[in-house]
């Protein structure tokens, strides 16, 4: 005999018969996002631990500093990345090769292909041997909007002071540096008159006779972060 049950009824259960588990459910991880799930926009990069190099980065990491994956591999960490505090990132890095931290999680600033300073949380972690031997350094990278210079913003709230392009940024920065004409045109591959002019424009705006006077009325104005070396401008003061 046929049986039937009508629509939305609910169906009795058969001795032996077997019916699929619910689904597991999904443990969110502290931001929100599903564990195991990478949130948007996050990328990761393996490095030698000591002074960390780039050894092996997702492409998406490398695209961060205009480069492709191959190309990024032997550049230092510390070279493509610098903590608002001044070498605070190097001692992060130091403990964590070192064995006397797990991981670390600080605010970066870095520069796209373009020169445009860019900032992002990195979580660095130590990479052990079987045998507890610390053999490289894995970094996640996510990067973050900064609340202190929103996007397209020129009104209040901006620290007062002059504004510098990136590339008259990184022009000032090796002029504090020391470098010469031709160290900044071969480094920022431009000519050596595309420099002087540059460093002409600057000597007008800050209304300095020579460069040492440049570099001193920018520190003057707090072009630079304090105790930073190489010389930094800093990120609020670029465009």
């Amino acid at each position: 005999m046929v049986t039937t049950s009508a629509p939305g009824a609910s169906p009795r259960k058969e001795k032996g018969a077997v019916h699929p588990a619910p689904p597991a459910p999904r443990h969110l991880a502290g931001d929100g996002t599903p564990a195991g799930a990478a949130p948007q926009g996050v990328c990761t990069a393996h490095a030698s631990p000591g002074d960390p190099v780039v050894t092996a980065a997702e492409p998406e990491f490398a695209r961060q500093f205009g480069l492709s994956a191959a190309e990024i591999r032997g550049h230092r960490l510390l070279d493509l990345l610098q903590s608002r505090v001044p070498n605070r990132l190097r001692e992060q890095f130091t403990a964590l090769s070192e064995g006397r931290r797990r991981r670390f999680t600080e605010r970066v600033t870095g520069r796209n292909g373009n020169g445009r300073v860019f900032s992002a949380e990195v979580t660095g972690t130590a990479v052990r041997s079987p045998s507890g031997e610390i053999v490289g350094l894995a970094v996640v990278f996510r990067p973050v909007a900064d609340a202190r210079r929103p996007e397209g913003a020129g009104g209040a709230g901006e620290s007062t002071g002059p504004v510098l392009s990136a590339l008259d940024a990184q022009v000032l920065e090796g002029v504090a540096g020391g470098e010469s004409t031709v160290q900044l045109a071969s480094r920022l591959y431009l000519s050596r008159q595309g420099i002087e002019y540059r460093v002409g424009q600057m000597l007008r705006r800050f209304d300095a006779p020579n460069r040492p006077a440049l570099v001193a009325r920018a520190h003057a104005l707090g072009m630079f972060a304090a105790g930073q070396w190489p010389p930094r401008v800093l990120p609020e003061r670029v465009r």
